[in-house]
């Protein structure tokens, strides 16, 4: 059998698209399920810079009606990484940021990507999409990550595939406020906070560890994501937020917790999401 690839890329792109919700409708009236709809746009979009749906996906209007798909989306600014199956993904932001994760998939939805010395019957199943939250789990609010590619950490959505990691992120502003003290967000004129990823608890032993007891940092086991900051920060230019257990609850009682804040500043004007109708 082929030799197991040890390849990764990591390239920048100006935008990827990442789908937030999907309607199917005939004027006011909604059009079946629509979580459905949304899974399957997610997978054939997501991550990608340009995207065609046909919507005869959903099966074929009746003459006469006037079904619409309105399909609401963000771009972001990216860096894409690839790393085939059986080699590691490695996600890297410069000093004082974090990266956020927008998207990743564990599958194959082509046939030329990791497609180097392996047999045809390998890489022909280009329709095998599995986006996971795995490795925003495991990377999100780090300056470095590293992630193996493989079916014992993703599953195997397709056996017999070789398959690849896809992962789309950005590099982030990063903030960290000790417990009982204040996280500050700022941004410059005409310009807006948007909160990529927050969290109140503990993930290591050495933030906001001094002078603390040991037993008091010693859980690092104590991830506690929180959309709070988002709610109470987004659009604004400035936002202050207390880091405590009456603002976020108490994920760990008896650990010394710390805020953590992922967070850019895009321009004003950028903030609406962008709505593609297609009639």
């Amino acid at each position: 059998s082929p030799a197991t690839a040890t390849w990764s890329s990591t390239w920048a792109v100006s935008g990827v698209i990442v789908v937030e919700s999907v309607e199917y409708r005939c004027g006011q009236q909604e059009q079946s399920s629509q979580h459905d709809k949304l899974k399957v746009i997610k997978k054939s979009c997501d991550g990608k810079k340009t995207c065609d749906i046909d919507i005869q996906i959903f099966g074929t209007p009746d003459p006469g009606t006037c079904k619409y798909l309105d399909t609401t989306f963000a771009c972001f600014p990216a860096v894409h990484s690839t790393a085939c199956e059986g080699s590691t993904a490695n996600l890297r932001c410069d000093e004082g940021e974090v990266s956020v994760v927008y998207w990743a998939d564990y599958g194959r939805r082509d046939t030329t990507t990791c497609s180097q010395s392996r047999p045809t019957h390998e890489i022909q199943n280009s329709q095998c999409p599995n986006p996971t939250t795995k490795v925003a789990d495991s990377c999100n609010g780090k300056s470095s990550c590293t992630i193996e590619a493989s079916n014992s950490v993703f599953g195997d959505p397709c056996p017999g595939t070789y398959k690849y990691l896809d992962v789309v992120y950005d590099c982030e502003l990063h903030t960290v406020a000790c417990e009982g003290s204040q996280a500050n967000l700022h941004c410059d004129d005409g310009h807006v906070i948007a909160v990529h990823w927050a969290n109140y608890g503990r993930r290591d032993t050495s933030t906001c560890s001094y002078q603390r007891p040991e037993c008091e940092v010693q859980n690092a086991q104590c991830a506690n994501p929180t959309s709070k900051v988002a709610d109470s920060c987004n659009g604004k230019s400035s936002c202050t937020i207390e880091a405590s257990n009456t603002e976020f609850g108490d994920p760990c009682p008896g650990t010394y917790k710390y805020l953590e804040v992922a967070y850019d500043c895009p321009c004003e004007c950028l903030q609406d999401c962008f709505t593609n109708l297609i009639p």
